[in-house]
């Protein structure tokens, strides 16, 4: 396993970071299964960990805190907030009030007395960004997390978040957390920019595009009723029109990968590794064959003769896809944000 400086933190962490969105009732509900899970992946020299207050609505953390017992100090631990947690008014976002609520909630079910990355799941235009980064600084005095970062923020919003932290005289951002893989690379056209500008760590998610890189699905058999396919059939329907693309890149990926004697994922897996500004890639097992298989790939390096194939692929700084559960800026998911009033007429 390699290592690699989270950013600017002086914390050192393993190239993979295991994700635990899949351990719970969304993806493995046997508690002792994940367990093995998670010491696997730390025998195998993993050292970080990601989970998020809001994964199978809290009990992923749960999980995570008993199967760290007697080995919380060899792990760097974080978690995030910002999701709703629960039915009520104020039990979400990135205001002062929900962050110093969810804190307490994550460090209880993580049993430990502190988070070493504590990140905000995604932007709030409800919260002043200044706001935010003032609870998150006086956190770290009070020793409840020892830094803070961010996930799925567009390129503005950290550049704005920078500024902001300037003003106020408070810290920063450390780390961001985007969407990233070979076919999903809009992020390397301004986000990873930005993020190397400001001596940021990058954790990145969804390397396998939702499984659509997993190895295990094709145009031809592809089974709309099963696994993360029957989640979001309209991203695998081969009769979408919009799917043709990422289909015909799949299979350039694929011979790709069998020319190189090695498997689609771990071909995924390294390509995200190879970007200079990407710290860990977040690996997201819901079995432990998951787990062995990606990290069998953690030793694979790309050459540029494999780089520049890839590249002819999917161009860089192309999406062909939008990722499941990212972002979506106001300005376009809210209709009111850009349609003037019915009332608003020019004066005569």
């Amino acid at each position: 396993m390699r290592y690699r400086a989270l950013g600017r933190t002086g914390i050192e962490v393993s190239a993979y970071c295991l994700g635990t969105m899949m351990f719970g009732s969304v993806g493995n509900p046997d508690h002792d299964d994940c367990a093995r899970i998670i010491h696997h992946a730390l025998d195998h020299g993993v050292n970080f960990i990601d989970t998020a207050d809001m994964y199978s609505a809290g009990e992923s953390e749960t999980i995570v805190g008993k199967a760290l017992h007697g080995r919380r100090d060899d792990v760097v631990l974080a978690t995030k907030v910002h999701f709703p947690m629960g039915e009520g008014r104020n039990r979400g976002g990135n205001s002062r009030r929900w962050i110093l609520t969810a804190v307490e909630d994550s460090l209880r079910r993580l049993d430990t007395d502190r988070i070493d990355l504590y990140q905000i799941h995604r932007p709030d235009h409800t919260t002043d960004i200044e706001e935010t980064l003032a609870t998150l600084d006086d956190l770290v005095r009070a020793g409840k997390i020892r830094t803070y970062g961010c996930s799925s923020f567009p390129a503005e919003e950290l550049v704005e978040a920078h500024h902001a932290a300037g003003r106020r005289a408070v810290g920063r951002f450390r780390t961001e957390q985007p969407p990233y893989s070979l076919l999903a690379r809009g992020v390397e056209a301004d986000l990873l920019p930005v993020a190397q500008r400001y001596g940021m760590g990058v954790l990145v998610w969804s390397p396998l595009a939702s499984g659509f890189l997993s190895g295990r699905v094709a145009r031809d058999t592809v089974d709309l009723t099963a696994g993360r396919a029957a989640l979001t059939p309209h991203r695998f329907d081969p009769a979408v029109p919009a799917n043709a693309a990422k289909y015909d890149a799949l299979e350039q990926f694929a011979a790709l990968a069998a020319d190189l004697g090695r498997t689609l994922p771990e071909l995924a897996l390294a390509f995200t590794q190879a970007h200079p500004a990407v710290t860990s890639t977040i690996i997201g097992p819901r079995t432990m064959a998951h787990l062995d298989a990606a990290l069998e790939g953690a030793d694979l390096a790309l050459d540029d003769a494999t780089l520049d194939r890839i590249d002819e692929i999917v161009a860089p700084g192309v999406d062909l896809y939008r990722a499941d559960g990212a972002w979506g800026p106001p300005a376009l998911t809210d209709s009111t944000l850009r349609r003037r009033a019915h009332g608003d007429r020019a004066a005569a």
